[in-house]
């Protein structure tokens, strides 16, 4: 198997596969993509602490560099052992990925690479190598979606001996979830903060994790969905003037559109109206929402609706590129996915 799906790649990391050589750790979720490449390291069995035995490289001293990656694919361990070459921040550097396809056609023994890149498209390039080489694996890493972001809750939290009210619960999903690392580190900044608290309130949720409220959330992903241009410019400026930070604005966003998918999918197998599937869906709708989400489902298509998700993983992804233009980024995917709404109506 040389290229996972999403929801395959924390069973595979459960039990890596000895026999590859590659592991390609790719996605939007430049956090997501860390921890799976720290959770790949340390599954080698290689001394990460030692300098001789694991190789850190960025893509860009590479750049600098062609032919080094070759060299220390090729060179010998000084004390022998097994050895590994962790590579950062991969793009799309033709000589990064010739060299990784020259390694996977001639793979040397004793030593394991793993590449860190960020949202690769498929059939070309570097993720094209590793999906047709038997000897790489690729795995995707993407936003969050309402299952994983609630596994990793319950695990942060059991760990903890600590046990969410349900409001607090709710609270926590709505602001956290666009960058896995970024969550993880709220979650575990809340754990410090109720410290000794056998129960996490409401009240403890928000003085830790913000203090953008989830109504501001509502408010902007609702016009967003719906194509209401005056709403979502009025929301976009109360949520910006009070300075809150818009990486869980905009996972907010991406986990309503992914409900919309799942939710629309039905909606097309089964034949049913909108109403009847925000009816009965599961989990419920909030119900305070549900025609906003009945209106969006009448709205937006399919197709309508992944290519509104890849816009805000792109946004994602270029906000945390370029962390002095995060407000202006998320304002603009925001903006032109609440146009796209607009036009269908």
């Amino acid at each position: 198997m040389s290229e996972l799906k999403a929801g395959e790649v924390d069973r595979f990391l459960r039990n890596p596969d000895k026999g590859k050589i590659l592991y390609l750790v790719y996605g939007p979720d430049r956090g997501l993509v860390s921890e799976r490449g720290e959770l790949l390291a340390k599954s080698t069995g290689v001394d990460l602490a030692d300098s001789f035995s694991t190789i850190k490289l960025d893509a860009n001293e590479l750049a600098s560099d062609p032919v080094r990656l070759i060299d220390e694919a090729y060179t010998v361990g000084m004390f022998g052992g097994n050895r590994l070459i962790w590579i950062r921040n991969v793009g799309n550097q033709k000589d990064v990925a010739a060299n990784i396809q020259a390694i996977l056609k001639d793979p040397p023994e004793g030593m394991k690479l793993i590449v860190e890149a960020g949202d690769l498209k498929k059939g070309i390039g570097l993720r094209a190598a590793v999906e047709k080489s038997p000897n790489g694996v690729t795995l995707p890493c993407y936003a969050d979606n309402a299952g994983a972001l609630s596994s990793l809750i319950d695990d942060t939290f059991s760990e903890a001996g600590q046990r969410l009210s349900l409001d607090a619960r709710r609270y926590i999903q709505e602001h956290i979830g666009g960058d896995r690392r970024a969550s993880r580190g709220e979650l575990e900044k809340l754990v410090l903060y109720a410290r000794g608290e056998e129960e996490i309130t409401l009240d403890m949720a928000k003085a830790s994790i913000g203090d953008a409220s989830s109504t501001s959330f509502d408010d902007v992903v609702d016009a967003v969905i719906t194509g209401k241009l005056n709403h979502f410019d009025e929301a976009m400026q109360a949520f910006i003037s009070g300075g809150s930070n818009p990486q869980p604005l905009l996972a907010a966003a991406i986990r309503q559109f992914q409900q919309l998918d799942l939710l629309r999918a039905d909606m097309e197998k089964s034949g049913q109206s909108a109403a009847a599937i925000v009816a009965s869906a599961k989990p419920p709708v909030f119900f305070a929402r549900r025609k906003t989400v009945e209106l969006a489902l009448s709205r937006w298509t399919s197709l309508g609706i992944r290519h509104a998700l890849r816009r805000l993983q792109d946004c994602v992804l270029d906000s945390r590129r370029n962390a002095a233009l995060t407000v202006p980024v998320a304002r603009t995917a925001l903006l032109a996915i609440t146009i796209q709404s607009a036009r269908r109506r």
